[in-house]
Parts: structure tokens; sequence; C-alpha cells
């Protein structure tokens, strides 16, 4: 067992952490005041080869492990919880997606623009469209639906909480084509945004993460060609649960990012404010707060590295990814809040970055399966 970095890794985590500070801190606070998308951040990310860090070199990937994906998630959701939930939807659940599950000719079509970031020098980024009005964490209650033709399958419906939902390119859309098959009837179907029939409603007005690009996504009789079918008819509720095993450690690495950034500012505070004539680090009450952040960081931290570990090994990591999310999302969630008690009343002012982390870390325990689904699959997990 080695707790090392490598040299390759410590070289990543710091290209993330330079990328953080000097393209996304500046403007981040007018891009969460106006709900403005990152977009040259995310090209910028594109030309690191961030926007398609696991998938490999033959398809316009970078060919990295997901421990490095981690490490850079983790640094540029320190600063910017916007930008890496982007990152994070286009690596875990699209390229993913596409890489493990997709054919030959719709990786070569999709796949190598996706994990390039870019296609024809223009933004190319993907969407998961799984969520609906009235199937959230229950994914077998699909409404929309894909009626199967000559050659294509006609597309119907409603996705809400879509990331990058107007900014995407292509959306991997989940569909029932056979209600009576339950969710052996689903199927995944690769989706261009600009078919006729695909509408991009109006943008959510959240209460984090609003520099993200969130938006409802309609679907009135669009036409997908039976070859843009991801796997096996009925395929697709497997190929929804797979992917989001994945992302689920992007997301603990966002997590993870937003309480590391959180107690690096609450840190950097207490040692410059002063009360009762000493700065307030030295005041037991500050000392535990802090104590305790530390060591529930650096629990997350473990846990995000032991599950991206068993990813990379090809091992069952569906326990480990669960683990790491719930416990780094709820750790994210109570280390902002306390941030923002040790910064007092500057905390909940916007110039101090703490307020907007905590709205940030909110979402964070519900999004690719909240904290009660996680406990859920642990709990049948260690059951068994």
């Amino acid at each position: 067992m080695d707790f090392q970095l490598s040299e390759e890794h410590l070289m990543i985590q710091k290209a993330a952490r330079d990328f953080a500070v000097n393209e996304c801190l500046p403007g981040v606070l007018d891009r969460d005041e106006h709900q403005r998308f990152p977009k040259e951040q995310i090209e910028k990310l594109a030309d690191l080869g961030f926007m398609g860090m696991m998938v490999k070199p033959e398809y316009g990937g970078s060919g990295m492990d997901t421990i490095s994906y981690v490490l850079a998630m983790e640094e540029i959701s320190k600063v910017d919880a916007s930008v890496s939930v982007c990152m994070s939807v286009n690596n875990s659940l699209v390229c993913y997606g596409l890489q493990e599950y997709a054919n030959e000719e719709q990786k070569q079509q999709y796949l190598t623009p996706l994990a390039q970031g870019k296609k024809d020098g223009e933004l190319y980024i993907g969407a998961f469209l799984l969520s609906e009005p009235e199937a959230g964490s229950d994914a077998t209650s699909q409404r929309t639906t894909a009626e199967e033709k000559e050659d294509h399958y006609l597309l119907n419906g409603t996705k809400n909480w879509i990331t990058n939902g107007n900014s995407a390119s292509v959306y991997l859309v989940i569909a029932q084509t056979d209600v009576s098959k339950g969710s052996h009837g689903i199927n995944a179907f690769i989706v261009e945004k600009n078919w006729p029939g695909v509408v991009v409603g109006a943008k959510e007005n959240k209460l984090g993460i609003r520099g993200s690009d969130t938006h409802t996504i309609l679907f009135n009789d669009v036409k997908v060609p039976k070859e843009n079918r991801i796997g096996a008819d009925g395929f697709g509720f497997k190929f929804a649960m797979k992917t989001l095993a994945g992302g689920r450690i992007g997301i603990a690495s966002q997590a993870l990012g937003i309480a590391s950034g959180a107690y690096e500012r609450a840190l950097a505070y207490s040692k410059e404010r002063k009360a009762f004539g000493k700065e307030i680090m030295h005041h037991q009450a500050i000392q535990f707060k802090l104590a305790d952040m530390a060591t529930k960081i650096e629990c997350a931290r473990l846990l995000c590295m032991k599950a991206a570990w068993e990813k990379d090994q090809h091992l069952d990591y569906t326990l480990s990814g669960s683990m790491a999310k719930v416990f780094a999302s709820e750790t994210a969630m109570w280390v902002t809040t306390e941030a923002v008690q040790i910064h007092g009343g500057y905390g909940y002012v916007k110039e101090y970055h703490v307020e907007r982390m905590m709205r940030d870390a909110k979402i964070t325990q519900i999004y690719e399966g909240t904290s009660e689904i996680q406990k859920i699959v642990i709990s049948r997990s260690i059951a068994k």
C-alpha cells in the first residue's frame, strides 16, 4: 500500500491547481452572480486535455488514470465548482459511457471530439439526460419514450436538471422503448442537440453552481437513427447505472474540493482575524473546528482515492464509490457551513467566497444519486 503520489500525479495536480488559480478564480464571483457559463475556462480545460482525461489516446483522450482525475477535480473544485461539474459530466458520464459501451463507429464519430472538447475549433461537450420531472432517484420510471420505427426511433419526452444543457452538442438520452419490460425496456441513445424537435428550455435559477448550464430539455418527435442506440436493445438502464457508478467518484471529488477550498480559506482567515487580543486560530473553539474540518477532509480524500484506485484496478467500486460520495458530500456541507461560521459576518458576504462554497456544496448531496440513495447502495452491498 503506497500513499505517495507519483511524479506524474503531482504534475497533474499542480497543473490543475495553477489553472484554477490563474484561470478560474478571476471572475468567479461575477460568473456566480450573473449565472454566466464558464465557456472560456472550459475551452482552456480542453486545451489541457482535461475534458477527456481517462479516454484512450486513440480516441482523442489523455489516457490518464482515475486518480489523476480525482486530483484535478479536487483542485478545480476548490476554486469554482461550476467549472468542475462541467468537466465531471463530460469525463465521468459522457466520455466514460461512450468509451465503455459505444461501438467503434460511435466512438469515432462522437467520443473523439468529446474527449478533445472541441470540433472544428468550436467547443464540443456532452450532457447526460436521465432525470425527469417524475423520475429522479427512481430512474426506472422513465416517461421519455423512444418508439421504434423502420430505421429510427421517435423520441418524445422531457428531461430535467441537465448540466451542460444548452452548451452541449451531444446528449446521451435514457428513454423507455417498451413499458411492459420495465427496466429491461429502457435504452440509451446518442442525440445531437441541433436535430429537429430538440428544444432547450429555460435556464434554471439555482442556489449554487450558478455558472453551470442547467436546463430542461424537451424532445418532440425527434428522429434518432437506430445506429445511435448504445448497446443491445434493453441495455439502457444498466448503461445508466454503470455510468453513474463512475460518475459518483467525480462528484465525490468535487465535494472534496469544495470542502478543501473552504477549509483553506477559513484557516487563512483564522490566522489574520484577531479577537480578544490574539488571532482567532489560538482560541480553542476555532482550533477544534479547524481540527475537525481537516480530519473529515482527509477521510473524504482517502475514500475518493480508494474508489479511484479500485476503478483503475478494474475492481468492483460500487461500494467504495457510494461511500466516497455520501461522506464527501456530507463533509462538504458541514465544512462550508463551519467556514462561514469562522468568518463570522464576513462569511455571509460574497467577496469572501465561503458563502458561495456553502451554496455550491449542497448540490453534491443531491445529484448523481442523493445521499439517501447512496446509503441504500451501501446497505445492499454490506448485506450480501
